[in-house]
């Protein structure tokens, strides 16, 4: 196993026999073990390695072993601690406990007891990580399910994760602002084989540019200004696992050419440093920009786009999509109203439909929850919705996507209805077919459910039957 994977055990006496013997037996139990004798050394030492476990003499040389302890867990609070003293009292025991020790050993102390103490500490660190893993998990999963639609775009992006999961390839995912790609980098790295790995993201847009390098790739201690201890950059944190760059294309060139090295040889080497570092990391890139053309003006590697663009997922933007919306905004709902009482209008969701959506389903989200906090937790209505979208609602009136809002939200025989909003125009075959494939596509997410679907699609129960009638729609399950 890569030390990597493995507990870091710290020893810390000023009897070298005692040390000696307990990095052996930490050795035996797999650890990374290491051993200074003061409490000064120990304090340098962890601020730089981090060790997982420490075993500490409560009688040290310059600073007591409690004053350590408490220094030790103030700067580190999840690293455990064990202490051991050949004068051992029940006052002391306490005392350390409750500065945060997790046991208390005397000396002289049998092997086997000490094996025990250190196998019980190691499995609360593999505990605490691996519930903060399936926390990651859930709440990654949570998001995942933000990848919402059933749109022939969007299926192709599940599908193409779907390929990806299980493979190291450079990923680069395009798209506009707001379109999902961090949720769509984070679904190939956590449902697939690497999903117990790192996960580190970066957004290179947002780095100051004198400082990207060493938050990359790391520094030494005093190799610039403010640098008072050595630091692991970004590639050594997703060793093992995955790096995502977001926003690729802000990089400065100088800065591209250095990426670029480290990919294709596989190490990074510290600001300040000669030594190399080898790292195992697979790159999944974002970029809203159009790299192919940035290239062609200088203003971006070719190599580097070529070294990233092995396997391209696009994401589209949410109006080449507009058949997915009902069933995002219903997602938002819940998210924001988890009870299910809050409904939206046809009025308001004929709104949302014509809408462009420039921020996409980011600004759609903003929308929802906008909306949620404005509105009377009741119903969502136009006046409920930001300016912009009343104001494109009323401009657009009579236009081809008012039109195919109009048909994906009513039916002629329901003209008479409050709330109703219908075009009266021939509707065009075209249209009919954009309301035969919304329908068709809430039908089968909702796998059958008329009530559901009747909600998500803004039309009475009464019109739905009709509709699926006329167009003769099917599911998989046709519960009524």
């Amino acid at each position: 196993m890569s030390e990597d994977y493995r507990i870091r055990f710290l020893v810390i006496d000023d009897e070298h026999s005692i040390r000696k013997l307990c990095v052996t037996i930490g050795n035996s139990l797999g650890f990374v073990s290491a051993q200074v004798e003061s409490a000064e050394a120990a304090l340098a030492y962890i601020d730089a390695q981090a060790p997982d476990l420490v075993l500490a003499d409560l009688k040290l040389a310059n600073m007591d072993g409690l004053e350590f302890l408490e220094k030790l867990k103030r700067a580190h609070p999840r690293t455990e601690v064990a202490m051991m003293t050949g004068h051992g009292s029940i006052e002391s025991a306490v005392q350390a406990m409750k500065l945060g020790a997790y046991d208390f050993i005397t000396k002289p102390f049998r092997i086997e007891e000490l094996k025990l103490v250190l196998q019980r500490m190691a499995e609360k660190i593999r505990l605490v990580s691996e519930n903060e893993f399936l926390r990651e998990r859930v709440t990654t999963e949570m998001e995942l399910s933000g990848i919402i639609g059933s749109s022939a775009k969007i299926q192709d992006v599940l599908r193409m994760v779907a390929r990806l999961k299980n493979t190291r390839t450079p990923v680069l995912i395009t798209g506009e602002s707001g379109t999902g790609k961090e949720l769509v980098a984070r679904a190939i790295h956590f449902r697939g084989s690497l999903a117990q790995r790192p996960f580190v993201a970066v957004d290179c847009g947002a780095l100051v540019p004198t400082l990207i390098e060493s938050e990359l790739f790391g520094y030494e201690r005093g190799a610039f200004t403010g640098a008072l201890k050595p630091k692991d950059g970004l590639f050594q944190a997703a060793n093992g696992g995955t790096l995502f760059l977001d926003e690729i294309g802000e990089l400065p060139l100088e800065m591209q050419t250095k990426l670029l090295r480290a990919l294709q040889e596989k190490e990074v080497r510290r600001v300040g440093s000669n030594v190399r570092t080898q790292v195992d990391v697979r790159i999944v890139a974002a970029t809203n920009r159009d790299l192919e053309q940035a290239y062609r003006e200088g203003t971006f590697r070719k190599d580097l786009y070529f070294r990233l663009n092995v396997v391209a997922v696009h994401l589209p933007a949410l109006r080449e999509r507009r058949s997915d919306i009902p069933s995002l905004v219903h997602f938002f709902l819940d998210k924001y109203v988890p009870d299910g009482t809050l409904q939206v209008s046809n009025a308001a969701m004929k709104a949302l439909l014509q809408y462009d959506w420039p921020g996409n389903v980011r600004e759609l989200q903003n929308c929802i929850e906008r909306a949620v906090a404005l509105g009377n937790r009741e119903l969502i209505d136009v006046y409920d919705l930001p300016p912009a979208l009343r104001g494109a609602a009323a401009m657009s009136v009579g236009s081809p996507t008012a039109m195919a809002a109009d048909v994906a939200l009513q039916d002629t025989s329901d003209r008479g209805n409050a709330g109703k909003i219908f075009t009266p125009a021939v509707t065009p075959n075209d249209l009919e077919a954009l309301e035969r494939i919304t329908i068709q596509r809430v039908f089968d997410q909702v796998k059958g459910d008329k009530t559901i679907a009747g909600k998500m699609l803004g039309i009475s129960r009464a019109t739905l039957y009709r509709k699926i009638k006329r167009y003769q729609i099917k599911a998989a399950s046709t519960s009524a």
